[in-house]
């Protein structure tokens, strides 16, 4: 029986190879993000979509936040001035990370304290270039990763050094002030020691706000990101490995307000007081080591550390306040993390398996505007888990698992999960889960204490704030047609959210901003992912996602809204609004379609296109339904030793939409990129 690392490691060489020739595999992909133990699709205890890198090539993309959009349920919108935020069945509020789907490379968390606990798709610490593939749990995965995982998981999983041999350099110009330039080196330094080093550099003017009405167009975007990454990994001996990766991602983007004139209309130059257009600058600088050991030919043994530093500073001087106060930075300006984690797969008995662990995390925070006198505040999350795979028959799969995490902020949680899979005929499988989580808020949630002058209390922190919590239950169907060269995964979800958070709530009127548990929310619908090659040289992959939210008070919200009537909270005043968004935060029907085809004399054109409902990703904004169509048609280069691609990518081919807000319209942008390997 071959060791759970040895299996994993065997499924991704099988979903590579070959891939030139668009095969249709016989067997699912074995995926390792749910319970932490290598599996087959079939056998997983929730749905997942894997991304490998023909459809990361296929998809036209340039960051990983569009990538996202061919996920079934998942929602984002371009970057603008506004960061890019990816969300997964709506449940989006007024901060601009995504806390509730934990997003990890190579096992590394990238959820920071500075980013409210949450993920900066701004400062993705990984080329796209140098991704394996792309694990995208979708459903409930707190009992394997903790707290942030409490919608879904994101695993991106990197090439190993050993299988990258060269030198690659790729550089691409377009409109819209495109630059870009990738430079990587992969070798052995000695027997045993293999490396890979990365450079990327990312340019662009932004979106263009002439494009909107000029009362509109207060606003410039302005976009740039630098990435470093080092990874080398040494073969100790035929039973142990030990991988070391560090590196640093910069980015910087034009924030802030042209001010009005007296008849309303922005004036280039002329800065808004309280938010002047100004360079938001941030970073995110790595280490991770991790420790791998065969202790059996049934037993695996994985030790992992890793420490990130993230900053972040959009400073400027109000002149409407005092000094200090009058030095603002509402994005700044430091969080750290120390993380130790420990995992035993092993195979106990006969038909099962088991994966076991703890971690260890500690985080600090340090916000002279958000967290005032204060200084470094710090929090640890203790957390113990447990997965058990039980196959009695070849027909039935069984998953357990549980974990227990203690927060000293948050206080003790227990998740738990179980699901059955009958595998009815060979290819088809009907999977039943159900799982509970929570979301413990960020740092600053607990924590804050903003001042605009001595004694005037803008913002304060919440002590008694009560972690969000998940019931989910899904019922799957997962099929497979090696005649007809086809596949399909269907997933119906009911999720009740319970004590779902708001930020900047007034108890009563006058009083600083909180954050408030205040709402329940039952999300139902269903999500289908179908893969099919109808010819040898083409594939087509469709995704669609069906979701409807209703929204309901908890305890705590009915009392602001019908136990008030002077004084009261602005929640009550805004009750409309937040109810529009929660049920509107996800659009009702959003669908992708990808095709990709190989064409003679090495050419390859790759198209899609997205329908995308009516979505509100904040209490002030609507974007109505848009389509999009993106395009890459690429040339494989050979001369001599050399080899290359020329390609050619487009983006809204259809022409302007807007995504995030009908104020900010994405229009066509392209270019072509020349990539040399040697």
């Amino acid at each position: 029986m071959p060791r759970p690392a040895a299996a994993l490691a065997c499924a991704l060489c099988l979903s590579s190879a070959g891939a030139s020739d668009l095969p249709f595999l016989d067997v699912l992909p074995v995926v390792a993000s749910v319970s932490r133990l290598p599996q087959q699709q079939a056998d997983a205890p929730t749905a997942v979509t894997v991304i490998d890198r023909d459809m990361l090539r296929a998809s036209a993309a340039r960051t990983l936040s569009d990538v996202m959009r061919l996920v079934p349920g998942f929602q984002t919108y371009a970057l603008s001035d506004k960061p890019a935020r990816v969300a997964y069945h709506g449940v989006t509020d007024d901060s601009d990370f995504s806390p509730r789907v934990q997003v990890l490379v190579d096992g590394r968390s990238l959820h920071s304290p500075l980013f409210r606990g949450g993920m900066n798709w701004e400062l993705v610490p990984v080329a796209l270039e140098d991704i394996e593939r792309i694990e995208v749990v979708r459903g409930s995965n707190t009992t394997s990763y903790g707290t942030n995982a409490f919608l879904g998981v994101v695993n991106i999983i990197t090439i190993d050094p050993a299988l990258a041999k060269g030198t690659s350099l790729i550089v691409g110009a377009g409109n819209q002030g495109v630059r870009d330039v990738y430079l990587s080196r992969s070798g052995q330094l000695s027997d045993g020691v293999d490396y890979r080093l990365s450079f990327k550099q990312m340019r662009d003017d932004g979106l263009n706000e002439s494009s909107v009405s000029r009362e509109d167009a207060d606003w410039q975007d302005r976009n740039r990101t630098r990435l470093f990454d080092f990874a080398v990994n040494l073969q100790l001996d035929p039973r142990t490995r030990f991988e070391l990766g560090l590196g640093r991602v910069e980015g910087s983007r034009l924030v802030g307000r042209w001010d009005k004139d007296g008849s309303g209309l922005p004036v280039a130059g002329l800065y808004k007081p309280d938010d002047p257009v100004r360079d938001a600058e941030q970073s995110s600088s790595w280490l991770q080591m991790r420790w791998l050991r065969s202790l059996s030919e049934t037993a695996d043994l994985s030790v992992r550390y890793s420490h990130s530093v993230d900053e972040a500073d959009s400073s400027f001087v109000d002149p409407g306040l005092m000094a200090p106060f009058s030095r603002v930075d509402l994005a700044g300006d430091r969080g750290t993390r120390h993380e130790l984690e420990v995992v035993n797969t092993l195979l106990p008995v006969e038909d099962i398996r088991l994966a076991w662990g703890a971690s260890w995390r500690w985080d600090s925070l340090r916000s002279d505007t958000q967290m005032r006198g204060k200084g470094t505040v710090s929090r640890d999350v203790g957390r113990v888990f447990a997965n058990l795979e039980w196959k009695p028959s070849h027909w039935l799969t069984g998953n357990l698992g549980l974990s227990h995490e203690h927060d000293s902020l948050a206080g003790s949680k227990l998740a738990p999960r179980a699901s059955v899979s009958v595998h009815l005929l060979p290819g088809h499988t009907v999977r039943l889960g159900y799982a509970r989580a929570w979301r413990s808020a960020g740092t600053l949630d607990y924590e804050a204490w903003r001042l605009s002058g001595p004694g005037e209390v803008e913002a304060e922190g919440n002590a008694s704030l009560s972690s969000e919590r998940l019931d989910s239950w899904d019922l799957g169907y997962l099929g497979r047609w090696p005649a007809w060269r086809a596949s399909l995964d269907v997933r119906l979800f009911d999720e009740r959210i319970s004590d779902r958070h708001h930020q900047r709530i007034s108890i009563t009127a006058g009083a600083p901003d909180t954050v408030q548990a205040l709402e329940d929310l039952r999300i139902r619908g269903h999500e289908l992912q179908l893969r099919w090659q109808p010819v040898d040289t083409g594939t087509l992959v469709v995704g669609h996602a069906n979701v409807r939210i209703r929204q309901s008070l908890n305890d705590a919200g009915y009392d602001l809204v019908y136990n008030c009537t002077t004084g009261c909270s602005n929640f009550k005043r805004s009750i409309g609004r937040y109810s529009e968004l929660a049920e509107q935060s996800a659009p009702r029907n959003a669908t992708s379609l990808l095709w990709l085809q190989r064409l003679p004399h090495d050419i390859e054109l790759s198209v899609v296109h997205y329908w995308i409902g009516a979505i509100k990703w904040s209490r002030n904004t609507v974007t109505e339904r848009y389509e999009r169509t993106d395009l890459r048609l690429a040339k494989a280069l050979r001369l001599d030793t050399l080899r290359g691609e020329l390609a050619y990518t487009v983006q809204s081919l259809n022409g302007a939409h807007s995504e995030e807000r009908m104020q900010r319209v994405v229009d066509r942008r392209h270019w072509v990129s020349l990539r040399v390997d040697f």
